[in-house]
């Protein structure tokens, strides 16, 4: 972020709740900005130095405060009692429960960023969001775990949104319990990789075994 739109904040935060309103109508789009700004007095001079790459950006400001306010709900909760997978679940219907008085908005920008020239924009969000959940769960790792914890969590993230948009029972119960067998099946795929590796190490030679 800019030291100009950084000043800005409050203006940035006024113009996407504004936008919210108008995005389940009109997507994250051009006429959708245009409404925000008039319904918050804004000049178009102001938005564009407020959002310089327009709605887009507009939402990759909402997807970046939500990670923020998801962090910080969770500072209440007592994750440290929490085993990680549990940690990780809290995290995810924590998110879950943030964005869901926007639940057509979250829809209108996954469609939006399905079209490949969102691509890139999409995916970096994306690993924020689970970057963030993964620091929330207290994970430490530096080698190739790091990645591969991310594109794990990635996948059962994105996959459990999608259930979640389609989701009519009452607190979203079918979401979560969608979530556990997710995670379930994760846990499974790493006893798996866990008990793989430590035979390998024993056919292994001895020279050639992981220090």
């Amino acid at each position: 972020m800019s030291s100009d739109t950084t000043h800005l904040l409050s203006e940035r935060r006024a113009l996407l709740e504004a936008m919210l309103v108008h995005v389940p109508f009109d997507g994250w789009s051009h006429k959708a900005l245009a409404m925000a700004a008039r319904d918050c007095g804004f000049d178009a001079g102001l938005v564009s130095r407020a959002f310089p790459d327009g709605a887009v950006a507009v939402l990759d400001f909402w997807v970046a405060e939500t990670d923020a306010a998801m962090l910080r709900a969770l500072e209440s909760r007592d994750l440290a009692a929490m085993r990680v997978p549990e940690r990780v679940r809290t995290a995810i219907l924590t998110r879950l429960e943030l964005v869901a008085p926007h639940r057509e908005a979250v829809r209108r920008a996954l469609n939006l960023e399905a079209l490949p020239q969102h691509a890139p924009r999409a995916l970096k969000q994306l690993y924020r969001t689970v970057d963030a959940i993964w620091y929330a769960a207290g994970d430490t790792a530096t080698d190739f775990n790091f990645y591969t914890k991310r594109l794990m969590l990635a996948g059962v993230y994105s996959a459990t949104l999608l259930r979640w948009l389609d989701d009519k029972s009452e607190g979203f119960t079918a979401t979560a319990g969608f979530l556990d067998r997710r995670l379930a099946d994760v846990m499974r795929i790493e006893k798996a990789k866990g008990r793989l590796r430590r035979f390998t190490d024993r056919l292994a030679p001895r020279g050639f075994r992981r220090a």
